[in-house]
């Protein structure tokens, strides 16, 4: 990923977060000349026994992750090769009427972050269906209403052998975090204000970070 100096992350937690904040990540791998690449959207989680807690740089870090068995993705997935996982944060489009001077350009202001790293594909049902209720305790946390899955552990074992669970160790990380600093202050001021007044939660929450900046 091309990232301009002024749109590198102010700090590594800010890369951290936004994985934290936005699970599903486009799993990319080269496929055959015929086929062409794979790409695959999953849930993946810091794995709870290792990387439970990560805060610093990324690289180091194990990520757990699964897809479906029956996907041709798993099947051209091999233990030890390389896979790109991307995640994407908020964004939204930025109209020159907030810019209040002409000449002007619209744009997007985005954020992301592309994690490479190397697979360790699991075999073992029990580890699958670990991989599983850990996702489940991560996101229900997160985002959920605090669901119990103990009634439907027997119910996991069952759908379990179609899942495809893997470990993922970062070997490098970039984050490309776009929020207007190429504008002079007062304009990404405007910018920043006018997506906090927005009804859009793509806008507030860009705004969000936008306030973060050093």
């Amino acid at each position: 990923m091309f990232v301009p100096s002024f749109y590198r992350e102010p700090d590594s937690s800010w890369m951290v977060d936004l994985i934290r904040g936005n699970p599903l990540a486009l799993a990319v791998a080269n496929g055959s000349p015929e086929d062409g690449p794979f790409a695959t959207h999953l849930p993946v989680i810091f794995d709870p026994e290792t990387s439970g807690d990560w805060s610093g740089e990324l690289p180091g870090a194990t990520l757990l992750g699964h897809m479906n068995r029956a996907n041709p993705h798993w099947a051209a997935l091999e233990t030890g090769s390389v896979l790109l996982l991307t995640f994407t944060g908020p964004h939204s489009y930025v109209s020159p009427t907030v810019y209040e001077k002409t000449p002007a350009a619209p744009t997007w202001n985005f954020t992301a972050v592309h994690v490479r790293g190397v697979v360790e594909k699991i075999d073992s049902m029990e580890e699958t269906l670990g991989v599983v209720q850990s996702t489940v305790r991560a996101f229900e946390g997160a985002f959920g209403n605090g669901w119990d899955m103990t009634e439907s552990l027997d119910y996991f074992r069952k759908i379990a052998p179609g899942v495809g669970a893997f470990r993922f160790t970062v070997t490098g990380a970039e984050g490309m975090f776009k929020l207007s600093q190429e504008q002079p202050g007062e304009v990404r001021e405007r910018v920043r204000e006018s997506f906090g007044q927005s009804a859009c939660a793509y806008k507030r929450e860009t705004a969000g970070l936008m306030s973060r900046l050093p």
